[in-house]
């Protein structure tokens, strides 16, 4: 449960920065490169976990060890945008193991999909087994990528957070 912020201070914002990086840092290690104590970093870290800025933390994973190499980014146009469409849609997104990520976007198409898949068979499969059988895709316009040249998982951190 998130309890209302305070502003974030100087230390506060190199903490989220360190951690975004090195989620597994020790207590101690972190302790050291903020230039504090063990405990009142502790608290820090605590406090932000409890204010809802920290909201877990996750292994970031080998795609091509894990056979997943191939990525792809859909347009997706929906028949109708209904508010019952989109709701549908959208959970319907969370039962597809290739979504990687689902974004509904403003302009010329719905949604943006983010997938996974090993090879463009299996991506085949995905798009007409998956994708092509849900009755609400009116459209979808697939962008494989050839290179990724630069996948951030870290947040910035602004100076000022109010």
């Amino acid at each position: 449960m998130t309890t209302k912020a305070r502003k974030l201070d100087s230390i506060d914002r190199k903490l989220l920065y360190i951690l975004q990086r090195d989620g597994r840092i020790s207590n101690v290690e972190l302790a050291e490169q903020v230039a504090l104590s063990p405990t009142p970093c502790l608290e820090r870290v605590r406090r932000l976990e409890k204010e809802g800025y920290i909201k877990q933390y996750v292994a970031l994973l080998d795609a091509n060890k894990l056979q997943s190499n191939t990525q792809a980014f859909i347009q997706v146009l929906l028949t109708s945008t209904t508010t019952d469409n989109l709701k549908k849609f959208g959970d319907l997104m969370y039962g597809i193991t290739e979504v990687e990520s689902c974004h509904m976007v403003a302009g010329g198409f719905d949604y943006l999909l983010k997938i996974r898949c090993r090879d463009m068979q299996h991506y085949q499969r995905f798009l007409g087994e998956k994708l092509a059988t849900i009755p609400l895709v009116s459209q979808t316009h697939t962008y494989v990528v050839i290179e990724e040249v630069k996948s951030e998982t870290a947040i910035p951190i602004p100076n000022e957070i109010h």
